[in-house]
């Protein structure tokens, strides 16, 4: 196909095929609309974020993905749990122990290359229309005002597309906060992350085999260990640049199996099996953009906040996002308005989760605080505590926020993501 023949005139376009673009793409071609998804990269393609959450149910059920999940080689996941740098584990918690068993207390972990493929196909099924491996290079605009796209395929064609609204969900690129200058790197959550797979290293039996695994090592840095369903474990370490490349080590496979010495839960379930062999890292990727969008621009999931992957909100707040940003432009459509003013409340509403799950990030990263020091003194905190940690984040935590401000300083909330 030719950019001479795509079609350029739609109601939406959609910057990005992962899932907080498909799931706002699904939503407003379920509603009729003629919605367009550029996508880079062709699928399926890696990503890293394996590990849903609780919540996340609620997006999925909304897209319809439910019956498909269930029945899918996905691992279960319905535990998560905390790990000692001498190797104890705390016991388990347990989703169903506060949540409906059949709905939100079981989730799964996914290899993302063949999860976005199913959100994009659920896009596609609904009438969205996905062009792959085409590169949107820039924002058309009439003044102030958005009015499409400048891309290019990959024969190097040049190919102009417009719409009323665009949706930018190019996830850590952030293509457009990056070009704008909106870009804000969080000012404490500049941590480095190095990690690998591995395949038939050691499991958990039975129902904790799914569970996520959270282990500390010194420097109030931590593993992930998020079991697959092919035999395979994602498994990285996340902590200060300062720490981790110390005494100048900088070469992630040198890094990564230093750090498996500093925890003996993770080397002891890494002693068997071994590394696929890639090891990748990142540094500093927690950001949020200043705005939420402008005069027909609206940012959605991780390009208009990323936060720090240690209780796993990612795969959630994007498809969260994308199911509420698809509801709210379906409503500017109709109303024929695209002003940045007019999404005002679906910003706040996702900048209040983010918050949330910001705050209990920093406890988290503070050496003097711990979760059960908290619950001791105020048993009812368990409950609102892994509210928070499923993903239930948009609710008034404030009475959470005071005790553990007892034990660590909290931080206020960025002023950012109001309309541009």
């Amino acid at each position: 196909m030719t950019a001479t023949s795509f079609e350029k005139n739609w109601d939406a376009i959609v910057i990005g095929g992962g899932p907080a673009g498909s799931a706002s793409s699904a939503i407003l071609a379920e509603y009729g609309h003629r919605v367009l998804v550029l996508e880079r990269e062709k699928f399926p393609r890696y990503h890293i974020g394996e590990s849903m959450i609780p919540f996340t149910y609620g997006p999925m059920e909304r897209l319809g993905l439910i019956p498909l999940m269930k029945s899918s080689v996905f691992q279960k996941k319905y535990s998560v749990v905390f790990i000692s740098p001498n190797g104890r584990a705390s016991q388990p918690f347990y989703f169903f122990n506060r949540y409906d068993r059949n709905t939100v207390a079981q989730t799964w972990q996914v290899l993302r290359s063949e999860f976005d493929q199913i959100v994009l196909d659920n896009a596609r099924s609904k009438g969205a229309k996905v062009i792959e491996e085409i590169t949107v290079k820039e924002l058309l605009r009439e003044g102030e005002r958005v009015v499409g796209v400048r891309a290019q395929t990959k024969s190097g064609e040049t190919v102009e597309f417009r719409a009323p609204i665009t949706l930018d969900c190019t996830g850590k690129e952030a293509f457009t906060s990056v070009r704008n200058g909106w870009r804000i790197k969080d000012p404490y959550l500049n941590k480095v992350a190095v990690w690998t797979y591995y395949k038939g290293s050691k499991r958990e039996p039975g129902i904790d085999e799914g569970q996520t695994a959270v282990a500390y090592v010194p420097e109030k840095g931590w593993f992930w260990h998020i079991p697959q369903h092919n035999d395979m474990v994602s498994v990285g370490v996340v902590a200060e640049g300062k720490y981790l490349t110390r005494g100048g080590v900088k070469d992630p496979k040198t890094i990564f199996h230093r750090e498996v010495e500093e925890n003996l839960w993770i080397k002891d379930h890494l002693s068997t099996g071994g590394s696929t062999g890639d090891y990748y890292i990142i540094s500093e990727y927690s950001h949020h953009s200043r705005h939420c969008g402008s005069d027909g621009l609206l940012l959605v999931g991780d390009a208009f906040a990323f936060l720090d992957p240690v209780f796993s909100s990612g795969l959630m707040l994007a498809l969260k996002s994308g199911v509420m940003a698809g509801d709210e432009v379906h409503k500017a459509i109709v109303e024929r308005d695209f002003s940045p003013q007019r999404f005002a409340d679906y910003a706040r509403f996702m900048r209040q989760g983010v918050e949330n799950m910001r705050k209990l990030v920093y406890a988290f990263y503070d050496p003097d605080f711990s979760f059960k020091k908290v619950i001791d003194k105020y048993p009812e905190a368990a409950g609102e505590i892994t509210d928070c940690l499923s993903g239930d984040v948009n609710k008034d935590f404030g009475p959470l926020w005071a005790k553990i401000r007892e034990f660590v300083p909290l931080p206020e909330d960025l002023p950012v993501g109001e309309p541009g």
